[in-house]
C-alpha cells in the first residue's frame, strides 16, 4: 500500500515525465529561493547593527544537539507477497531513521537492514479499526463510496499491539509488538523521530533555513495556495510511492546540486549589502512608509473583519497550550532535582550517585518521561485545529510538535544550567546532608531561571505562530488590492538599488507583517499581562524593523532613520563555564 493507494512500478515515460515536472518546478522555485537569500543576509546584517536586543537567557543552552533515544527491539512485520506477518529486529536511530534487521544477530554483527525509512511525515497510529477506517477513507471504492464490501485481510488477522506508520505519500508500515508494554514504548519512541526529523528546518538559526522556509511559503502563494499545512511535498494524498520516491530523488538531487551555488552565493551577498546596509534600510523604510500610506484602508478593513473575532480567542488557545506543556516541564524538573536530593541524604554509594546523575541528564531525552509534556500540547490540537481552519492555515501538527520541541529545549537548558550550578558549589569537604542543602540552593535559582526563560520563550513562540496563521490569510485577503496599486514608482527606487535583498513584493510583506504584529502584541499582552510581556517583546519580531512600525517610516519619510532602543528592561545571561557531564566524584 503506497500512500494509500495499490502501486507500481514507473515506465520510461512516466519516469521521464516526472522528471521534466522537477525540472520545470526547481525552475521556478531557486530564482525565489536566491532572492529570499538575499533577504535574509540583510536581515541578519541588520539585526547586528540594530541597538534592539532579546532579553538575556537565564538558562545555559545545553550544548546536546535534539536527538532520539535509541530504541530496539523485536516486532513482527506484515511484508512479503503476498503480505505476511514476519518477524523482524527493530533499531530506532538517535537521527529518526528506522531500520529492520531479520534477526537481532544480523542488527549487532553489523549487518545490512532489510529495509529503513527516515520518520519524516508519518503518523502512528496503534489501533488496528481507527487504521482500516483511514485505509477506507484514503481508497474509496470505484463508486466514491467509502464502504468496504470484501473482508480486508487485516480484519481476518486481528493484530494485538498494532503500530501502523501512515504517510500520504509512501508505503504503509505496518507491525505489531508482543506486549501493551512494548507497543506504548515503540510508540513514544517513533512519535519521538518523527517530531525529530520533521522540525529540523524549524529549530535551525542558520539564514539559508529561513530562506528555504520562506522561498517555499513564497513559492506556493505565487501559486495561489495562501496558508500553511503540514505537508511539504504538495497536498495531493493519492500519490503513488513510486512517483513519491521519484519526485524525492530529482528534488534532492537539484537541491544537492544548488549548495555550491548557495554557499557562494551567501558569501557574495554579504560582501556586497553589508557596506550599503545603512542605505538600504533607509531606503526601505521609505518605501515603506509610502506603501503603507496605499494599503491602511483595506488593511484596517481586513483585520477589524475575522481576524480581530477570533485573534482573541486563538491567543488564549496557543497560550494555555504552551504553558500547560511548560508547567509539566517545572514540574518534572522539580521532582528529578528532588530524587537527587533524597538520594544524597539517604548516604547512597557512589555508583548509585553517578546513575541517579546521569538518568537527571537524560531526562530531556526520555520519551516516557517527557511523554506528560508532550500530552499536554497534543491535546490541544483538535481544538486548535478547528480555530485556525477558517484561515486556511492547516498546520496544526506544527504547532504541536513546535510546543514539543519548546518543552525539550529548556527542559535540556534547565538540566545543563543545573549540573553546572551544582558541580560549582558541590566539594568533598560536605557531608550528605550539607550536599543537600546546597543542590536545594541550586534548585532555587534554577527553577527562578526556568520561569524567566519560559516566559520569554512563551511569548516568541506564541507571536511566532499568530503571524504564520493570521499572515497569508491578510496577504491573500488584500491580494486584489496589491495588484491594483500602483508600483511603478516604487519600483524605480528599488530598482536603482541594484540589490536583489531589496523587492517591492519583500516591503509590501514587511509592512502587512509590521501592522499585523502590532495588533498580536497588544493581544499578547491583554492574555499574558502587560508586565510579563513588554520586556520579552522588544527582541522577538520577525524583521529587525517590525518593531519600530510607522514612526520610523514617517523619519524616514523626512530624511532620517533613527532606531532607538525599545522600554523594556534587558536582563543580562549568566556568563558560566561549559556545563559538566557529571558531578565531581
Amino acid at each position: 500500500m503506497m500512500g494509500g493507494r495499490p502501486s507500481s512500478p514507473l515506465d520510461k515515460r512516466q519516469q521521464q515525465h516526472v522528471t521534466d515536472r522537477v525540472d520545470a518546478l526547481l525552475r521556478s522555485f531557486l530564482p525565489c529561493y536566491r532572492g529570499q537569500l538575499a533577504a535574509s543576509v540583510l536581515r541578519q546584517v541588520a539585526c547586528e547593527l540594530s541597538p534592539q536586543e532579546p532579553a538575556g537567557c537565564q538558562l545555559l543552552r545545553s550544548k546536546k544537539l535534539p536527538r532520539v533515544r535509541e530504541h530496539r527491539g523485536p516486532l513482527v512485520h506484515l511484508r512479503g507477497h503476498p503480505p505476511q506477518w514476519q518477524p523482524v529486529f527493530c533499531v530506532l536511530r538517535g537521527d529518526g531513521r528506522l531500520e529492520w534487521f531479520s534477526h537481532r544477530e544480523e542488527y549487532e554483527d553489523g549487518g545490512r537492514p532489510l529495509g529503513s525509512t527516515a520518520l519524516t511525515g508519518y503518523t502512528v497510529l496503534t489501533c488496528q479499526r481507527e487504521y482500516l477506517r483511514l485505509l477506507d477513507t484514503l481508497c474509496p471504492d470505484a463508486s466514491g463510496a467509502h464502504t468496504q464490501e470484501e473482508a480486508d485481510p487485516l480484519l481476518e488477522m486481528p493484530v494485538g499491539c498494532p503500530l501502523f506508520l501512515q504517510h500520504p505519500f509512501r508505503r504503509h508500515l505496518c507491525f505489531s509488538a508482543a506486549t501493551r508494554e512494548a507497543q506504548r514504548a515503540w510508540r513514544l519512541a517513533l512519535q519521538g523521530g518523527i517530531r525529530l526529523r520533521g522540525t529540523v528546518l524549524q529549530r535551525s538559526q542558520a539564514p539559508a533555513a529561513w530562506a528555504f522556509l520562506e522561498a517555499v511559503r513564497l513559492y506556493r502563494q505565487h501559486q495561489g495556495h495562501f496558508g500553511d499545512d503540514d505537508v511539504t511535498l504538495g497536498s495531493d494524498a493519492e500519490l503513488l510511492d513510486a512517483v513519491h520516491a521519484a519526485v524525492l530523488a530529482r528534488a534532492s538531487a537539484g537541491l544537492r546540486a544548488f549548495q555550491p551555488e548557495k554557499d557562494e552565493l551567501l558569501a557574495a551577498l554579504e560582501r556586497t549589502i553589508r557596506p550599503d546596509v545603512d542605505q538600504m534600510l533607509r531606503l526601505r523604510a521609505r518605501v515603506a512608509g509610502r506603501l503603507r500610506a496605499e494599503v491602511q484602508g483595506p488593511l484596517e478593513s481586513c483585520l477589524r473583519g475575522k481576524v480581530a473575532v477570533q485573534l482573541p480567542r486563538i491567543t488564549r488557545t496557543l497560550v494555555s497550550t504552551v504553558e500547560a506543556a511548560l508547567v509539566a516541564v517545572q514540574t518534572l524538573l522539580a521532582r528529578g532535582v528532588d530524587r537527587l536530593s533524597r538520594h544524597l541524604r539517604g548516604s547512597s554509594s557512589g555508583a548509585q550517585l553517578r546513575k541517579e546523575v546521569y538518568a537527571f541528564g537524560e531526562m530531556p531525552w526520555d520519551p516516557e518521561l517527557m511523554q506528560i509534556c508532550y500530552q499536554e500540547a497534543e491535546q490541544s490540537r483538535r481544538r486548535l485545529g478547528r480555530l485556525v481552519a477558517p484561515f486556511g492555515f492547516l498546520g496544526t501538527q506544527s504547532l504541536v510538535f513546535g510546543a514539543q520541541d519548546l518543552a525539550q529545549q529548556l527542559m535540556a537548558d534547565a538540566v545543563a544550567t543545573f549540573l553546572q550550578l551544582a558541580d560549582q558549589c558541590l566539594t568533598t569537604a560536605l557531608d550528605c546532608d550539607q550536599a543537600a542543602r546546597q543542590l536545594e540552593k541550586v534548585r532555587a535559582r534554577v527553577l527562578k531561571k526556568f520561569r524567566s526563560d519560559s516566559g520569554s520563550a512563551r511569548s516568541r513562540r506564541v507571536r511566532g505562530w499568530l503571524l504564520g496563521i493570521f499572515l497569508p490569510f491578510v496577504l491573500s485577503q488584500l491580494e486584489q488590492r496589491r495588484r491594483r496599486v500602483e508600483l511603478p514608482a516604487f519600483e524605480a527606487d528599488v530598482l536603482a538599488m541594484g540589490s536583489p535583498a531589496l523587492t517591492i513584493e519583500g516591503i509590501y510583506e514587511d509592512v502587512i507583517r509590521g501592522v499585523l504584529s502590532q495588533r498580536i502584541d497588544g493581544e499578547l499582552k491583554k492574555a499574558l499581562g502587560a508586565a510579563d510581556v513588554s520586556s520579552t517583546l522588544d527582541g522577538c519580531s520577525e524583521a529587525p524593523w517590525d518593531q519600530v512600525g510607522a514612526d520610523e517610516e514617517t523619519e524616514a519619510q523626512r530624511g532620517t532613520c533613527s532606531r532607538q532602543p525599545g522600554p523594556g528592561a534587558e536582563v543580562q545571561p549568566l556568563c558560566l563555564p561549559p556545563a559538566p557531564e557529571t558531578f565531581r566524584s
